[in-house]
């Protein structure tokens, strides 16, 4: 069981949807019964009258392949009465064009009466290519051709070119095959068009595996039983290119050496001697020290440092003079503590002692 409209359109009554506009306006019968509902399922051999005329059976699936010359139009009919792909023919079946071709366009073109083979030659998601053989006028950059490779936005989507390979190229003139996989309207002129380019010729040389091969304008060829299948089946996709790489050896990787740990110096800084003018000798041989003050021009002489075992060598140099009676004691008085006053602890004032010079 299948849609009425669907087997009206598969016995080359009407379209799908000229079918149904008939079915809505009542002029339909199915086996004598008056059909009015869009949808309605039939059996595919069922007595169909329209009009009152009985729509005989669909005649035998035929498959045709046709070098579309240019000046025809790519339609089943011409409401301004040109001429169609279908009236060059001249076919006894009712076949229609899969698919269109401008006027001005020429080459492949499928034409047939089985609806659902030509949905799977069009649908995008069956991946069949189109391949275009271009001349086109203007200056042919990169760039246009990067661009045409990248996109270009029409109404429709993202045009793009699968494969773009240049046959000749020059500064006026140039020669192009171009792939797509959809085929909207003027699709390629468009493209050409965005990108500064001006179609001259424009020849449609494959579709999907089927070829244009030795047709000639205007001739025309039936398909055969494993080109039917190959067009209904999905493209098979392009198999993936192996990269053959040459195994070298790898280097040796360098050992890390792992990182040191300082330990902290410690410094000892040695005491800045003083300047010392005129003979500088031992202090062990008891000579004296010539030193110079910061800022001052004048020399001292010093003699030797002080002893602690009380013992005092007075050699020549300047004279160093003692004061008190606790320097003559010696340092075992000059270490002994002094006296203090205790007024708080004795109750008495301790007599003033002045000192001696």
């Amino acid at each position: 069981m299948i849609r009425l409209q669907k087997v009206m359109a598969n016995r080359g009554v009407a379209s799908r949807r000229g079918a149904e506009e008939m079915i809505a306006e009542g002029r339909v019968r199915v086996n004598g019964d008056l059909i009015t509902t869009l949808g309605t399922r039939v059996p595919e051999n069922a007595h169909i009258e329209v009009d009152g005329r009985l729509i005989p059976a669909p005649s035998a699936h035929r498959y045709v392949l046709l070098n579309k010359p240019v000046g025809i139009v790519s339609t089943a009919s011409d409401e301004h009465g040109r001429r169609t792909v279908v009236d060059h023919i001249g076919a006894r079946e009712r076949l229609y064009p899969v698919g269109r071709l401008d006027t001005d366009s020429e080459g492949l073109l499928l034409l047939t009466n089985d609806g659902t083979w030509a949905q799977r030659a069009l649908h995008p998601s069956f991946g069949h290519e189109r391949e275009y053989d271009v001349a086109v006028e203007g200056d042919l950059t990169d760039e246009a051709l990067a661009r045409l490779q990248r996109g270009i936005p029409l109404e429709e989507g993202i045009a793009r070119a699968v494969r773009i390979t240049v046959r000749s190229r020059s500064r006026d003139r140039s020669r192009l095959s171009m792939v797509l996989r959809t085929g909207w309207k003027r699709q390629v002129r468009r493209m050409c068009s965005a990108v500064g380019l001006k179609v001259s010729r424009l020849v449609r040389v494959r579709m999907g595996p089927l070829e244009l091969g030795r047709l000639r304008p205007g001739e025309f060829r039936d398909l055969t039983k494993k080109e039917i299948d190959a067009m209904a089946a999905p493209a098979a996709e392009p198999a993936p290119r192996v990269r053959t790489e040459k195994t070298e050896t790898p280097a040796p990787q360098a050992t890390r050496t792992p990182a040191r740990t300082f330990e902290p110096r410690v410094v000892r800084r040695t005491p800045i001697a003083r300047t010392r003018v005129g003979p500088v000798e031992s202090a062990r041989t008891g000579a004296p020290r010539v030193t110079r003050r910061a800022g001052s021009s004048r020399a001292r002489v010093e003699g030797p440092r002080r002893q602690w075992n009380g013992a005092r060598t007075v050699q020549a140099g300047r004279p160093t003079r003692e004061r008190g009676p606790r320097a003559a004691a010696g340092p075992a008085a000059r270490l002994a503590p002094r006296q203090r006053s205790t007024r708080a602890a004795a109750g008495r004032a301790a007599p003033y002692k002045k000192r001696s010079r």
